[in-house]
């Protein structure tokens, strides 16, 4: 689903900068587990947290995808 998109881009850039999960949490000022959450589907980030994880990489939120900025708002109407 739509999640997994979402998930799979996150751990995918986690995963090339070579940072831990709860590093990376505690690097946005969240909780310990805020990425394993988003990374295990148990939780979305919200617009302005998907936008601090894009400027956490150093990407700007449309090469995040454009497409995934949408879904995102999709399914927060749906939740």
């Amino acid at each position: 689903m739509y999640e997994d998109l979402i998930a799979k881009r996150i751990c995918q850039l986690r995963l090339q900068r070579g940072v831990s999960a709860r590093d990376m949490g505690l690097a946005l000022g969240q909780s310990e587990s805020y990425i394993n959450k988003i990374e295990n589907k148990k939780a979305l980030p919200s617009i302005s947290g998907l936008y601090y994880i894009c400027e956490y990489f150093g990407i700007q939120s449309k090469n995040f995808s454009t497409r995934t900025i949408w879904l995102l708002n999709r399914l927060r109407s749906c939740w």
